[in-house]
């Protein structure tokens, strides 16, 4: 995620009901969005090549989409909830 910083998005002030307060992964946990965001410079987005670092960083962030929409979209056992 170094291309893109820190995980953003609207978080609970509190955990999340049904899990410990020393979850090991409550800092996750307690997001409602997960936001990945790369910004770009004006010279960047000015420049010619803006394209292929518009389309490198959606490359880059491919791996994390594919994995939300994985886990978002399944069950406990893998199995499709759609």
């Amino acid at each position: 995620m170094s291309n893109f910083g820190t995980l953003q998005g609207e978080q609970l002030k509190t955990k999340p009901k049904g899990f410990d307060v020393d979850h090991p992964a409550i800092d996750l946990l307690r997001f409602k969005q997960f936001l990945v965001i790369k910004r770009f410079s004006d010279e960047e987005v000015l420049s010619p090549h803006f394209l292929e670092l518009a389309l490198d960083a959606f490359k880059n962030m491919r791996p994390f989409f594919d994995y939300m929409s994985e886990v978002l979209t399944t069950d406990a056992n893998g199995v499709s909830v759609l």
